[in-house]
């Protein structure tokens, strides 16, 4: 089977109210319960905020470390799932399941879920040379 990115784009700012927070969590661990049951389930987690993170670049043949985000964003990858689907089809299934857990109460946009293959047999093939 193939494998699939879900990631799960959030908006930089603060957090929804704790009680809000809770059911999404709630039905999160259903979600993930869910494909673990299906055996779509490969790995899931969730992120510290852009702040959090250390970037680390080579310039000149020195490794430069620099704290917080590659780039400047109002949205970033707040967690994803990784899914086992026979077909994006499948996939996109999942990913509509996750989008519709991530619709907050009163609003009718939720935060967005990217799906993408991984290289292999899920991506197309890329020619490595110009005569592929």
């Amino acid at each position: 089977m193939k494998q699939y990115l879900l990631s799960i784009y959030q908006p930089d700012g603060p957090l929804p109210p704790r009680d809000t927070l809770d059911k999404v969590m709630e039905d999160m661990n259903a979600f993930i319960q869910e494909t673990k049951t299906a055996g779509a389930w490969v790995f899931n987690g969730g992120l510290h905020p852009p702040n959090a993170a250390t970037v680390i670049r080579v310039r000149g043949g020195e490794a430069l470390i620099t704290d917080g985000p590659f780039a400047e964003s109002k949205e970033y990858i707040g967690g994803f799932v990784v899914v086992k689907a026979r077909e994006l089809d499948s996939a996109l299934e999942w990913a509509r399941k996750l989008a519709r857990i991530l619709t907050l109460p009163g609003n009718d946009t939720g935060l967005a879920v990217e799906v993408r293959p991984f290289q292999g047999e899920a991506a197309p093939r890329w020619p490595t040379t110009a005569y592929d």
